[in-house]
């Protein structure tokens, strides 16, 4: 309030100065005094520039209007100690932070930044500003307790030393410590009991400065030529371990104080000193202090500079050098923006906070020696996406723990083929490792879940990418379709052979018997059902697809109505031996002929509808198996092909009724006997096949069909047509018409 007035006696919201008005406060370093101080200066909208505060409340340009600063906020400070966490790829972290806004405010923005990261925190605990042992030692047993190698500390380091010399004192190890600016480089720490608990700490400082001639300066500095600056003499007796003389002391006293202690002259040389004070490589607060002085001075440069009637005040004025009203200043300062002595660009964004940049310090510790701050990379805000942190590796000490940077996270990393498995009740980074399920992949380690592969490919093994389908047909070159092919070419040779033979004893009985241009039909038609199972194998095309399932239907069809033409026979022909018997007429060719071709017209017909309505057709089924395109026929209209099988099943059971019916009839030619074993196999092979058909998939619902075909040919084939072949071949004897009618008068008795 003195400054603000002009007056010892402060006198609120009233100017009594006679010099040149306030032009600016440079400070505070802490944040707690600035804030105090700022609410005040706010007021009178007085310009305020800190170089050491940095907690992100100052940023409110409501409650501190006129609150400027040469040192990043802590929201960004925060982003930044976030990227460095990220960087090092730690996942679970501890925190402490100092019980004020410095502490709880910054940490609180950490925990933000770093739940948007992916990080966990462990445990997050309170840094009391008093002492207090019961606090003290509670932190102690949550560090040791905790698995977190990591701690980020949020503080000053004032209120942390108590509580880190706690924790040195307890032993604990194995931790690596994250410093923020607070604390990052003070040397109270610079004790042998801190020695091995924070040799490898990683802390965010402001970045150091070049001031020209400063060093001049401070070598320059003497009692004599600053005697307004009560601190110049208490520094010269503690540099050069003398006292200063008090003139009104006497002779006696001044004797004995110089035996006590030798007297400062005057005549000492502060450039023969070799202390850290002139060490002119580490200026970070210093540096942020020098330039807040300059943004002052070029904001009044620029006042001094305005001319009338092109100032930036109302009709164009400009503010007096010498009475000009804080706001006035304030604009200026607001406005400024320059080069300083690093290159560097100094200005102000809306909320009066500088270009965020910090220096990555390592505490490294050589043998027998205090802690030296390694800068080991820097941090910018303001770069590009993935430059904005760098950190040389390689020059990074940890501590003896270490030989690397540690992982620091509460699950092991899941790996390729797996995703993480959030456990209930713990944070999202403690997490089981679940296997991808079988159509599943991840690729990246920690997927969170598992991708599907493109509908041609599968996952790899290990399930960590995909790879090419396989694809499946039953094809002539593996073993399954050769067998198969094999049996349906030998199956066609036999109905061939035995026509070949039936042809060439046509005349005899055995072959005249029960009409021997059926039995000639059937065994065409057994040929073409040997047949047409090679349709069902190799690559299927649209042709094959429509021709395989219509083939098969229309020549089974032809067989059946052949035996049950057969059949009918038999009954008709023992009927029309009686002499009053009325089927005499339909004795003879023409009716066999016509049942076979009437109940052939109706699968005909079914097999026509259904190429109308939905044929079948080529596809290639991505999901049928797993791993495999499946290259198959799909069949279309299903009631269609059901219908078809029905029809083929209904023939079957009727041909197998009226025979089973005439078997008994006493006639030396009857065939029902081998017609009713031959559809008694041909119904258990298709009601068989019909499961089976249901519970397979792939080529194995192919070679099913075949085998079905195949073993329902053969035993049509063996019934019917084996036992005359044997008499033909083996037993001449027996293909005489005496013998036949023999074997007839014989059953007749």
């Amino acid at each position: 309030m003195w400054q603000l007035t002009g007056n010892k006696d402060s006198i609120p919201n009233y100017a009594c100065r006679e010099t040149s008005p306030l032009a600016a406060v440079i400070g505070d370093n802490q944040s707690w005094m600035s804030i105090t101080i700022a609410q005040l200066l706010g007021v009178y909208k007085q310009t305020q520039i800190s170089y050491g505060s940095t907690v992100a409340t100052l940023s409110d340009k409501n409650r501190f209007p006129s609150f400027l600063r040469t040192v990043p906020s802590d929201d960004l400070q925060s982003l930044g100690i976030a990227r460095l966490i990220t960087f090092f790829g730690w996942t679970w972290v501890g925190i402490l932070a100092e019980n004020n806004d410095y502490g709880l405010i910054g940490s609180q923005m950490l925990k933000e930044k770093l739940v948007k990261s992916g990080v966990c925190v462990a445990f997050y605990e309170i840094i009391p500003l008093f002492y207090s042992q019961e606090k003290t030692w509670h932190i102690v047993e949550v560090v040791k307790k905790m698995t977190a190698k990591v701690i980020v500390v949020f503080s000053s380091a004032k209120n942390l030393y108590p509580v880190m010399l706690a924790i040195a004192k307890s032993d604990i190890s194995g931790k690596v410590w994250i410093a923020s600016d607070g604390w990052s480089e003070f040397p109270i720490f610079n004790e042998k009991d801190f020695f091995k608990l924070l040799k490898g700490t990683i802390g965010i400082s402001f970045p150091t400065g070049n001031i020209p001639k400063f060093k001049d300066y401070l070598y320059d500095l003497h009692p004599f030529r600053t005697s307004e600056d009560i601190f110049v003499e208490q520094f010269w007796e503690e540099s050069f371990g003398c006292r200063w003389a008090d003139p009104n002391m006497d002779q006696a006293t001044l004797q004995e104080l110089s035996r006590e202690r030798k007297l400062c002259t005057g005549k000492e040389d502060l450039r023969t000193l070799n202390i850290h004070f002139f060490d002119m490589t580490n200026l970070r607060t210093v540096y942020n202090n020098y330039n807040a002085v300059y943004i002052v001075a070029h904001a009044l440069h620029a006042m001094y500079a305005c001319e009338p009637g092109k100032g930036p005040f109302f009709n164009g004025t400009c503010g007096d050098i010498k009475h000009f009203e804080p706001w006035q200043l304030l604009h200026y300062v607001w406005k400024v923006r320059f080069q300083n002595t690093m290159g560097r660009e100094i200005f102000f964004d809306q909320k009066g906070n500088p270009p965020a940049a910090y220096d990555i310090l390592n505490w490294q510790r050589p043998s027998n020696g205090s802690f030296a701050y390694v800068k080991i990379g820097h941090y910018d805000s303001g770069a590009a996406n993935g430059w904005d942190i760098i950190i040389n590796t390689s020059d990074i000490t940890w501590s003896e723990d270490y030989a690397q940077a540690p992982v620091s996270t509460c699950s092991e990393s899941c790996g390729p083929g797996f995703r993480k498995a959030i456990i209930e009740g713990q944070p999202a980074c403690c997490f089981d490792c679940v296997p991808c399920s079988e159509d599943e992949f991840s690729n990246q380690r920690d997927a969170t879940e598992c991708m599907k592969c493109p509908d041609d490919q599968w996952p790899t093994r290990r399930q960590d990418g995909c790879q090419k389908k396989t694809i499946e047909f039953l094809s002539y070159q593996e073993p399954l379709g050769i067998v198969l092919a094999a049996f349906s070419v030998l199956g066609a040779l036999m109905p061939a052979a035995i026509l070949v033979v039936f042809i060439q004893n046509r005349h005899t009985p055995v072959v005249k018997a029960n009409n021997r241009e059926l039995s000639y039909l059937l065994l065409l038609t057994l040929i073409l059902s040997f047949g047409c199972s090679l349709v069902f194998i190799g690559h299927p095309t649209k042709l094959t697809c429509l021709l395989r399932q219509m083939a098969f239907g229309i020549v089974f069809v032809i067989c059946i109505s052949c035996l049950l033409a057969k059949t009918i026979m038999v009954v008709i022909a023992f009927k029309a031996t009686k002499p009053t018997s009325n089927l005499k007429l339909w004795v003879g060719p023409r009716l066999p002929n016509a049942l076979v071709l009437a109940c052939s017209l109706v699968q005909v017909l079914i097999c026509v509808t259904w190429l109308i309505v939905a044929p079948p057709f080529f596809q290639m089924s991505m999901k049928s198996q797993m791993g495999k395109i499946v290259l198959e026929c799909n069949e279309g209209l299903l009631a269609a092909f059901y219908c078809m099988l029905g029809y083929m099943g209904l023939l079957s059971t009727v041909s197998f009724i009226v025979a089973f019916l005439a078997r008994k009839l006493p006639d030396s030619f009857n065939e029902a006997k081998f017609i009713t074993f031959s559809m008694l196999i041909f119904i258990a092979v298709w009601i068989s096949f019909i499961p089976a058909y249901l519970s397979t998939t792939g080529k194995y619902t192919v070679a099913v069909e075949i085998f079905a075909i195949l073993s329902s040919s053969v035993g049509l084939l063996g019934c019917i047509f084996f036992p005359k072949c044997y008499i033909i071949l083996i037993r001449p004897d027996m293909n005489t018409k005496e013998y036949l009618m023999g074997k007839a008068i014989g059953s007749l008795k």
